[in-house]
C-alpha cells in the first residue's frame, strides 16, 4: 500500500486482501477510480472481482473463524484498540484519500476520520462487557445464565459516502464479537476500503479475520448473500438494493441488518432562535455536499416566520465556496460521480416542473475549475407540496425544500409524511412541543434545538420505516446484530429429574 501525502498517490491497480495477503485480482476486468473534483485525474483502477475469489474470501473468514472465535473478547477488543491508535496516527493520511475519491471537503473527512477513531476506542471497550447474565432459576440448586457466542462469517457491504467511518463501525463489532469478515466497499472508493484494511492489519489482526473483495454489487455482493458459510450481511445503501438483500438473506433463513435511505425534516416554530435554525439547516442540506442520508433535505416551517427563515438559509447557501475539497477555503466539494450528478440534476427539473420556486441555485456550475468536476450550486426551494417529488424522494445532494405549514400539528404531520424513518431535529424554545415531538417524530434518531446530521459513538444509530430493518448500528446495541444468546441451565442437585417445570 501507498501513503498518500500532498500529492496524488500514482495510478495502479488496487488489491484484494484474502487470509493475510494482498493479491492481484485474476478478472483482467477494471474500472476507474477518479477525482470527482478533477475527473480527468484517474487515482486509480478497481478490479471486479471473481466468484471465484469472493468464494477464496469466504474460505479464508471461514478457516480464520475457528480460532478467532476462542480468542477472548478482551484481546480481541486489544487489536480493535490498536486500530484506533493507527488510524490516530495516519489521520491526515487517511483524510487525504478520502476527500480526493470521495470528494468531500477535507475538514469534513477529518472529521469523518475522527468519528472513526472513536466508534473503534468505544467498541474495543465493549470487548470488556461482552457478555451475558445471570438469572434465577424456579428450581433450587440451578444456576442459569446466558452467553453471547458469535455468528460466524459475517459480509458487510458498504457505500461510498462515509467510506471510514461506516466500514470502521460494522467491521469492529463484528470482530470483538468473534466473527470473521468478507469486507466489500462501494467500487467507488477502493482506496479508502484499503487503508481500513491496511490498518486493521498491522494492529495485528490474524490472517483471514478481514478480508477485502473489490467488485460490482451484482456480482460480488449477491455472491456474498447467497454465498452457504455466510452468516449475516451488514448493508448500508439504497432501498432498491437494501430491499432485494433482505429478502435474499430471508430465504436463507440467516440475519440481515440494512441501513438505507433518510429524507429527514427540521421543524422550525414561531418561537425559534431563527439565526439557530438556519445555520444548523444550511449546514446539514449542503454539507459533504448534501451525501449522507442524515442530511437536512426538508425545512417544515410555519408560515408567520417562513420568510425571515428562507432569507437566512438562502444567505447562507450563496455564501459557500465551491470547489476542490483539498483547498481548505473550500466550504462545499462535488457530487461523489457522474451519476450521483445526474440524479441531482434531474431532481432540480423535477422542481421546476412541479411548481416549486427556487429561491438559490438549481443549476450545475461551470468555469473554471468546475469544468473539470461534478460540482452544483447549493439549491433552495420553497413553497414545495408535501407530495412533490422533492419533498418525498431521497436526492442525496445539495438540495434544500422549505415546506410552509400553519402550525406545529401541522408540521408534525408534514414531518412524518414520507416513508423514511432516520432523522430529524425540531427548533422551539416550547418544552411541551419539544417532547411531544420527540414522543410522536417518526424517525429513529431525533434532535432538538441542533441539526439532523451528526452522531457519537457511544450512542445507537438507525432508523425506522423504510430507512432500516435489524439492530441498531453503534452504541452499546452494536453487538445485538453480531451475536447470539445462548441460555444455560446448570442442574447442580444430583438427583435424577424428570425434566424442568414445563
Amino acid at each position: 500500500m501507498s501513503t498518500i501525502t500532498g500529492a496524488t498517490p500514482a495510478i495502479r491497480n488496487y488489491s484484494l486482501f484474502i487470509d493475510g495477503t494482498w493479491t492481484e485480482s485474476r478478472s483482467g476486468k477494471f474500472v476507474d477510480n477518479r477525482n470527482p473534483a478533477r475527473i480527468a485525474e484517474v487515482l486509480g483502477h478497481v478490479p471486479l472481482a471473481l466468484e471465484s475469489e469472493v468464494d477464496a474470501a469466504v474460505d479464508a473468514a471461514e478457516r480464520a473463524f475457528k480460532t478467532w472465535r476462542r480468542t477472548p473478547a478482551p484481546r480481541r477488543g486489544k487489536i480493535v484498540a490498536a486500530a484506533a491508535a493507527i488510524l490516530a496516527r495516519r489521520k491526515e493520511e487517511v483524510a487525504r484519500a478520502l476527500t480526493l475519491e470521495e470528494g468531500k471537503i477535507l475538514r469534513e473527512s477529518r472529521g469523518e476520520v475522527e468519528r472513526s477513531i472513536n466508534i473503534l476506542d468505544f467498541i474495543a471497550g465493549e470487548s470488556r462487557r461482552f457478555g451475558g447474565e445471570t438469572l434465577p432459576s424456579e428450581l433450587e440448586y440451578n444456576f442459569c445464565y446466558t452467553v453471547r457466542q458469535p455468528l460466524g462469517v459475517v459480509a458487510v457491504i458498504t457505500p461510498w459516502n462515509f467510506p471510514v467511518a461506516i466500514p470502521c463501525w460494522k467491521i469492529a463489532p463484528a470482530l470483538v464479537a468473534g466473527n470473521t469478515v468478507v469486507f466489500k466497499p462501494a467500487t467507488l472508493t477502493p482506496l479508502t476500503a484499503s487503508l481500513v484494511v491496511e490498518i486493521f492489519s498491522e494492529a495485528g489482526l490474524p490472517p483471514g479475520c478481514l478480508n477485502l473483495i473489490l467488485g460490482s454489487g451484482g456480482q460480488v455482493g449477491d455472491r456474498l448473500v447467497r454465498h452457504p458459510a455466510v452468516r449475516a450481511v451488514s448493508f448500508t445503501g439504497s432501498n432498491e438494493i437494501g430491499g432485494r438483500l433482505y429478502a435474499q438473506g430471508a430465504e436463507r433463513m440467516i440475519k440481515v441488518q440494512c441501513e438505507m435511505g433518510g429524507k429527514n425534516p427540521v421543524v422550525v416554530l414561531e418561537d425559534a432562535d431563527l439565526e439557530l435554525a438556519a445555520a444548523a439547516t444550511a449546514a446539514g442540506a449542503f454539507g459533504s455536499t448534501g451525501q449522507r442520508c442524515t442530511a437536512t433535505s426538508r425545512a417544515v416551517v410555519v408560515d408567520s416566520i417562513a420568510d425571515r427563515f428562507a432569507e437566512a438559509v438562502v444567505q447562507r447557501a450563496r455564501a459557500y465556496k465551491i470547489g476542490n475539497g483539498l483547498d481548505e477555503s473550500v466550504d462545499m466539494g462535488p457530487s461523489v460521480d457522474e451519476g450521483q450528478l445526474r440524479t441531482v440534476l434531474h431532481y432540480l427539473d423535477e422542481g421546476r416542473r412541479e411548481g416549486a420556486r427556487i429561491l438559490c441555485g438549481g443549476e450545475r456550475l461551470y468555469g473554471g475549475e468546475f469544468d473539470g468536476g461534478y460540482f452544483v450550486a447549493p439549491t433552495v426551494f420553497d413553497h414545495v407540496g408535501r407530495g412533490m417529488s422533492i419533498a418525498q424522494e431521497e436526492i442525496f445532494g445539495p438540495v434544500l425544500s422549505i415546506q410552509r405549514v400553519r402550525d406545529f400539528d401541522e408540521a408534525l404531520e408534514a414531518a412524518n409524511d414520507v416513508r423514511f424513518g432516520l432523522a430529524s431535529s425540531i427548533f422551539t424554545r416550547d418544552c411541551n412541543r419539544m417532547f411531544r415531538f420527540v414522543d410522536e417524530i417518526e424517525t429513529g434518531i431525533a434532535h432538538v434545538n441542533s441539526g439532523t446530521v451528526g452522531g457519537e459513538a457511544q450512542l445507537p444509530f438507525g432508523g425506522i420505516k423504510a430507512t432500516g430493518v435489524g439492530p441498531r448500528e453503534q452504541g452499546t446495541a452494536a453487538l445485538d446484530f453480531y451475536s447470539e444468546v445462548k441460555t444455560v441451565y446448570v442442574d447442580y442437585t444430583g438427583q435424577k429429574r424428570q425434566g424442568n417445570l414445563y
